[in-house]
C-alpha cells in the first residue's frame, strides 16, 4: 500500500522570454478523503464572480487525474483573459499534471485518490498584447513546465529545511530587492 499523502504544498516560478510568459503556481496536494478533499469540494461549491474555480482538463470533457482545481490569483473580468486562462493555461496545467504522474512524482496508483488545489497566475499584462500576437506555444510550455516543477517540489518536500537555513541570508525576494534599489 502506498504511503498516505495527507497534505503537501509547493510553489514554483518559471519564466519565458517575454514578460507575460511567466508561471508562478502554488499548490496543495493530498488525499481526497482528508483536508485537501474537503477544501477542494468547498472551493468547487463556493464560486465567486471574478474568481471562478475550474478543473484542469485536456478538453471540454476530459478531466485529468489527480483531480486538479484551478483557482485564479487574479480577478478575472475580461473575456479575452478568461479565454486564455481557460484555454491555453488550463490545457498546459492538465498536461503538466499528467507529465508529473508519468515522471513518477505522483504515484500512478494514487492518481484517483489525490486532489490538487492549484493557485494559478496569468500575468494581466497579456491583455496589452495585440490579438493574434500572443505566443500561445510559449505560454503553454511555461505553464506546463511550472506545473511539473511545483508538483515535484511539493511531493519531495522541497526546499528542505536544512537548505533553507543554510541559504536564508543569500536568497532575497525579488521585489524586496527592487524596493531596496529604489526601483519600486
Amino acid at each position: 500500500m502506498a504511503k498516505r499523502i495527507v497534505l503537501r504544498t509547493g510553489e514554483a516560478l518559471v519564466e519565458g522570454a517575454l514578460d507575460y510568459l511567466c508561471a508562478e503556481p502554488e499548490i496543495v496536494i493530498g488525499e481526497l478523503d482528508g483536508p485537501v478533499g474537503t477544501a477542494l469540494a468547498t472551493l468547487v461549491g463556493d464560486q465567486v464572480k471574478g474568481h471562478t474555480k475550474v478543473f484542469a482538463i485536456l478538453n471540454s470533457d476530459v478531466q485529468v487525474k489527480p483531480v486538479t482545481l484551478m483557482v485564479s490569483k487574479v480577478t478575472v473580468n475580461d473575456s479575452r483573459y478568461t479565454n486564455i486562462l481557460m484555454g491555453t493555461v488550463q490545457a498546459a496545467i492538465a498536461n503538466g499534471v499528467l507529465d508529473a504522474v508519468r515522471a513518477g512524482d505522483i504515484p500512478k496508483k494514487k492518481a484517483h485518490d489525490l486532489g490538487i488545489i492549484y493557485s494559478v497566475w496569468l500575468d494581466p499584462s497579456i491583455l496589452k498584447v495585440p490579438k493574434g500576437k500572443i505566443d500561445h506555444a510559449g505560454l503553454f510550455a511555461v505553464h506546463r513546465e511550472a506545473t511539473v516543477k511545483v508538483i515535484r517540489k511539493a511531493m519531495n518536500d522541497e526546499p528542505d529545511i536544512n537548505w533553507l537555513l543554510d541559504n536564508q541570508s543569500t536568497v532575497q525576494h525579488y521585489f524586496h530587492q527592487q524596493g531596496l534599489d529604489g526601483n519600486i
